[in-house]
């Protein structure tokens, strides 16, 4: 039977608190007993979730090299959500949803840290290929800190169908590309928007590209001409918050 470890304290403590019946059993690190650790143990104990003491390098080795401060979810993977949920939620997302697009982030740190960002900007739902993505694995739900337990992730099979979709629902669709002319600061994102970020250094895919509404960059002051895919998706993201609240 297919699992998932989420390791680190914060992470599954995020777990417990959002999604606690993914929750097989939790392994903690023989000898150690410390508050942080104890209100875990109290939340594993209230929701009835067996938990098994282990050495900690059988700890280390499961953790694969990853900081898991004595804590490990042995848990059902996380799944990305059916196509035929992306109608639901974006009917349910109020007269101007913010969407993100990823196409085509195969890091796992990435994606993970994107779908941190997007819980933090009130994302309606994140939306993906299939092909040439990252999975929704260990390594996202650690970086993502319980944010991808929580914040919807479509994948789904032809990306310039979805965009089209969703521009027949008036959604207006913004992708992000170094040559563009219009800066992000100077672009209304107050409306019904997709935001869509490209793959780490390629960018957008030109199916993808052809089906944008407009294009938009973010100012490069400096010697490098781009930025890591999930810091440019914090920027784009937090100016949408910032004109959105005004």
């Amino acid at each position: 039977m297919s699992q998932t470890d989420i390791f680190g304290l914060h992470a599954v403590t995020s777990l417990l608190n959002r999604n606690p019946g993914r929750v097989r059993r939790l392994l903690i690190q023989q000898g150690r007993r410390d508050e942080r650790l104890q209100t875990l143990l109290d939340k594993a104990e209230a929701q009835r979730i067996k938990v098994i003491e282990e050495p900690k390098a059988q700890l280390d080795q499961r953790a694969g090299g990853g900081r898991h401060q004595g804590v490990i979810a042995e848990c059902e993977p996380i799944k990305a959500l059916s196509e035929k949920a992306l109608d639901v939620l974006l009917d349910n997302a109020g007269s101007a949803p913010l969407v993100l697009v990823l196409d085509g982030v195969t890091d796992p740190h990435n994606l993970g840290a994107c779908l941190r960002t997007a819980d933090a900007a009130g994302v309606a739902v994140v939306i993906a290929p299939k092909d040439k993505s990252a999975p929704l694995n260990a390594t996202v739900a650690k970086v993502a800190c319980g944010a991808a337990e929580v914040v919807p992730y479509i994948q789904v099979t032809n990306l310039a169908r979805t965009l089209q979709s969703l521009q027949q629902r008036g959604i207006w669709i913004t992708g992000t590309a170094g040559e563009a002319e219009a800066s992000v600061y100077e672009t209304d994102l107050t409306g019904p928007c997709a935001l869509v970020m490209g793959a780490e250094g390629k960018g957008m895919r030109r199916l993808t590209r052809e089906n944008c509404d407009q294009l938009i960059n973010i100012p490069m002051a400096g010697e490098v001409s781009s930025l890591n895919v999930s810091v440019a998706t914090g920027v784009c993201l937090f100016e949408a918050v910032r004109q959105r609240s005004r």
